[in-house]
């Protein structure tokens, strides 16, 4: 094994950068996690307590935003949570 002698400077210049590095990636992963949860018809529904023919009326209305691939669609969690925080009633 061959052993490299660095100054301390230079040392913790490289530690602080290898530690933003790190935190910079933590920030990048926690934000792709949450972009990329979808749910289908079903989930929605059942997330919801609501009907089909109600998520459809959702749909129709621009109530809730969604993704159709073929004949399925695919709602985002961020906006189910929008829809949800939109409906709460303040006194």
């Amino acid at each position: 094994m061959k052993i490299i002698a660095i100054e301390e400077k230079t040392y913790q210049l490289m530690k602080a950068k290898l530690k933003e590095f790190s935190l910079q990636l933590r920030e990048l992963c926690g934000k792709r996690e949450n972009k990329d949860e979808w749910f289908d018809n079903q989930e929605v529904c059942q997330l919801l307590k609501i009907s089909k023919r109600t998520l459809q009326t959702y749909r129709d209305n621009g109530t809730l935003a969604h993704s159709q691939i073929g004949y399925k669609c695919y709602y985002k969690k961020v906006d189910i949570e929008k829809l949800i925080e939109a409906s709460i009633i303040k006194k």
